[in-house]
């Protein structure tokens, strides 16, 4: 089965194929019992494991189940999680969960969905409707399905592109005093985060930006503040980010993002785009036939029934709105557009600002494997002139994630994300500073909080992850 990760997460150097001998680091689940006497396991001829009391007395041992934790807490495969991905995060989960609380079941759900621009883009571009359209058919769609509340992860981009600007000047600021500060590498990719802990770990994770992405942004804020307003535990919602990227269910795994309190993720599934197609496809439902229902307003950047978005890119305009703002708080200039230079292809450029004929900011945009590896080796040998860059996995960004809508049947690719980006960017763009709901959660919530548990809701922390040193995927 190809996979469907995005390549940085495909590579052999990151030993992501388990081999026939190597079936897994936690095979057997050993239930550990004080006062127990010691046992033997023995294997049996059909491979099942059988746990041999010193009384004689046998029992046989359930196969452990690997999490995704368990995955990314070692150097070993990413492949092999797909199976587990299958069954804990997609749209059967959430089916699932709908069902249950059809059926009336003692644990109700509150039922959160919160969807990408791209994902919606992606949609829109399938059944020939405005972005917008798109989203409020997809809200009608959930909501007959028993979702209780459909919100918009630009709203949490918001929060993301804020933080990251105010990260950037502060870093740029203690440039001399701190030789890890620049360049800030962004870490809104799940893909680039994964290969940066795994492959250089130390030496890189110190410049990747700590700021959270938008998708778990949003599960701070439903866990955390709309849980509050709403009279619930954390435990009691089940959270569902729609996605373009598969790599994002690993991002909703990592155990930062886990409220060890509330035994519960911020983030409880992740869906990706396809994934909502086959869940109209399953209901024999075409969204050009759903009747259009109203936007969830309370987590959404809407205005006047219409989707708002953000200047730049289509993986999340990080570099436009960083570079704006940089250019503004540390050298007094309003930069209304930004020029580009192409450097080894079109998923690779950068721009710069002079001030008297000198580059006093040179920014990158870096987008798939064979160019994080240039910008990383260029890195390495000190001949980065950057001091910020923002870093996607996938080729084209975010739009073009593996986790979006494949094209139809003779429908050319290249085609197909040409219309999802213009869809994307049809949207009307808000600066981040203007969004006044933004502006007053983080006077209502993250200052009531306290600056230290305000930094935990809107940052995140990286880890290297040591290679295992075994005999059975050594190349020989």
């Amino acid at each position: 089965m190809a996979s469907l990760f995005s390549g940085v997460l495909q590579l052999t150097d990151l030993d992501d194929f388990i081999t026939p001998s190597q079936e897994c680091v936690k095979p057997v689940k050993v239930e550990k019992k004080q006062g127990k006497s010691l046992a033997k396991i023995q294997i049996e001829d059909d491979g099942s494991y059988v746990q041999v009391n010193q009384d004689g007395g046998k029992q046989k041992l359930q196969k452990a189940k690997i999490t995704l934790n368990d995955c990314l807490a070692c150097s070993g495969c990413i492949t092999s999680a797909e199976s587990v991905l299958i069954t804990q995060q997609s749209h059967e989960e959430l089916f699932k969960v709908l069902e249950n609380n059809k059926a009336g079941a003692i644990e109700q759900k509150v039922v959160v969905v919160s969807v990408s621009p791209q994902s919606r883009a992606s949609l829109a571009a399938r059944y020939d409707l405005s972005s917008t359209e798109a989203g409020k058919r997809l809200t009608s769609f959930f909501k007959g399905l028993g979702v209780h509340h459909v919100f918009d992860t630009s709203f949490s981009r918001t929060f993301s592109l804020l933080e990251s600007q105010r990260e950037f000047v502060e870093r740029f600021q203690r440039k001399e005093q701190d030789s890890k500060c620049l360049p800030m590498m962004t870490s809104a990719c799940p893909g680039w985060i994964c290969y940066a802990e795994k492959t250089h770990g130390e030496f890189i994770l110190p410049y990747i930006s700590t700021t959270r992405s938008p998708q778990q942004m949003m599960g701070s804020l439903v866990k955390g503040y709309f849980a509050e307003k709403q009279g619930l535990s954390p435990r009691q919602i089940y959270h569902v980010a729609v996605m373009p990227c598969f790599d994002k269910k690993l991002e909703a795994s990592r155990s930062d993002f886990y409220l060890n309190e509330a035994e519960t993720r911020e983030v409880d599934c992740v869906i990706t785009s396809g994934e909502v197609q086959n869940m109209l496809e399953e209901k024999n439902v075409s969204l050009s036939n759903v009747e259009p229902a109203p936007l969830d307003e309370m987590f959404s950047t809407v205005s006047g029934g219409e989707f708002l978005n953000h200047a730049g890119s289509g993986s999340g305009g990080y570099l436009h709105h960083v570079f704006t703002y940089a250019a503004r708080q540390l050298f007094g200039e309003e930069v209304k557009e930004l020029t580009y230079k192409t450097l080894r292809n079109k998923d690779f450029q950068e721009t710069t600002l002079e001030k008297d004929g000198v580059p006093v900011l040179c920014f990158a945009s870096t987008y798939g494997f064979r160019n994080i590896q240039n910008l990383v080796q260029k890195f390495k040998r000190g001949k980065s002139p950057y001091h910020f860059v923002e870093v996607m996995a996938c080729p084209s960004g975010c739009l073009n994630g593996g986790g979006q809508l494949k094209p139809s049947p003779g429908q050319n690719p290249k085609e197909l994300l040409q219309k999802v980006e213009e869809l994307y960017k049809a949207e009307r763009p808000l600066s981040p500073e203007d969004d006044a709901r933004v502006a007053e959660l983080y006077q209502s919530w993250l200052h009531s909080v306290g600056e230290e548990r305000a930094k935990e809701l809107l940052h995140t922390q990286y880890h290297t992850v040591e290679k295992m040193t075994n005999g059975l995927v050594m190349k020989w």
